[in-house]
């Protein structure tokens, strides 16, 4: 959530940031019920001088009855100003940062390098599901039977090579990064996703469970958001860094025909998050670190991959400056999307209500939250088959999960 204040003061910036993503706000609405709401306050602040005073004197029954029935109609009135006030500041996008590169689509994002050599094979290069099936361990079939399309099973090898990952992930950036790992429920409140900025926005993208009201996590950006909901932190707490693993759930709105073959796509996928808690003016340092660290994964792989800027056009409805991580899938000639890393300013912060008191003068103030995937399946796994298959239809193993899988080959 964008400061009101900011909204209030500096409208003509705020309706020129959400043009540069393509997208729609109810600025104008936000600026007129702001105005309503703080005009009735003034009403009614002089309707309760006007009962203070009246308490200090006789003054005829009617008189006072009505006065208190006009102060109960106001206090409705503002209630539903607020409420209403409220709705709206949540459908507002945060604002990208100034050095953010225009665009009108994806196609505007900017390719910042390429990292690793791209492989060169001589034979005939497989996609991962041909070389799922045939080793055995990827089920296609079984996956559709139990859940629908979009779903598969990992079978023996495949689903270590699928926890080898994770641990992996998990242990680099715990052990050379200084994350702190947590456990988190894959269920949560509707106010946590709330405060992470998917409710109300991507609603139709969420997983829920009716009768508790509890939503399955996309991402475990949204828990590890509320860790520190409502608190104040200390300065020298900050900067607070945590990864995570969770299963992550979406209601993916697939077009008809893309992607049906593979792993890709799925509405049930694994990952490891990487969140951050900072001081605003560390928040830039700290999201080149955050970069960083996930790219650490695709080098102990060997993995080729790319950094891209997102334009406006392509950020994220809470982010205000974000990089992607694209790793190379020679199989399915994709450069695959396997972290979106993320500077959310005090977007979250606002939402969730999270605050650190300021070193400098004891003044509380909202902390900066960084997130990125560090990094998602099952892309990642997607590269790994295809980059290090051999012609015979075996698959070597990085040298980073030998300690993990037990071998250096499927086969």
């Amino acid at each position: 959530m964008i400061d009101l204040k900011l909204i209030r003061d500096n409208p003509e910036l705020v309706h020129k940031a959400v043009d540069s993503r393509q997208t729609k706000a109810p600025i104008d609405e936000i600026l007129e019920t702001d105005r309503l709401r703080r005009e009735k306050t003034a009403e009614l602040d002089e309707l309760r001088r006007q009962r203070k005073e009246q308490s200090k004197q006789r003054v005829d029954p009617e008189a006072g009855r009505a006065l208190r029935e006009r102060i109960a109609v106001l206090e409705e009135t503002l209630r539903t100003l607020d409420e209403q006030l409220q709705t709206y500041l949540l459908q507002v996008p945060n604002i990208p940062q100034a050095d953010i590169p225009f665009g009108t689509s994806e196609d505007d994002n900017i390719v910042l390098r390429y990292c690793g050599d791209v492989r060169e094979f001589d034979f005939e290069v497989k996609p991962h599901w041909e070389l799922g099936e045939k080793l055995g361990i990827i089920d296609f079939e079984r996956g559709v039977k139990l859940s629908g399309t979009r779903f598969y099973v990992l079978k023996e090898l495949g689903a270590r090579l699928q926890r080898s990952l994770i641990s992996l992930f998990l242990d680099l950036h715990t052990r050379k990064h200084g994350y702190k790992e947590m456990y988190l429920p894959f269920l949560v409140k509707k106010e946590i996703l709330y405060g992470s900025g998917n409710l109300p926005k991507f609603a139709d993208n969420l997983y829920r469970d009716a009768i508790d009201d509890l939503w399955l996590v996309p991402t475990a950006e949204v828990p590890l958001t509320s860790l520190h909901s409502g608190e104040i932190l200390a300065n020298d707490q900050l900067p607070i860094k945590y990864c995570a693993y969770t299963a992550c759930f979406r209601r993916e709105k697939m077009s008809a025909g893309k992607d049906t073959r593979g792993i890709k796509r799925g509405h049930q996928f694994d990952k490891v998050e990487l969140y951050k808690f900072t001081e605003p003016e560390k928040s830039n340092e700290e999201l080149e670190k955050l970069l960083d660290d996930a790219e650490d994964i695709a080098r102990a792989l060997g993995l080729p991959y790319r950094i891209k800027q997102l334009c406006t056009a392509d950020i994220g409805f809470a982010s205000s400056k974000s990089y992607d991580i694209e790793i190379w899938a020679p199989g399915i000639k994709e450069w695959l999307e396997v972290s979106s890393c993320s500077n959310c300013w005090d977007f979250q912060a606002r939402r969730a209500n999270i605050r650190y008191r300021r070193a400098s003068d004891g003044k509380v103030d909202f902390v900066h939250t960084l997130n990125g995937s560090g990094l998602a399946l099952p892309r990642v796994l997607i590269a790994v088959l295809e980059n290090y298959q051999q012609a015979d239809g075996s698959i070597m193993i990085p040298e980073a999960l030998w300690p993990y899988m037990g071998t250096n080959v499927l086969k």
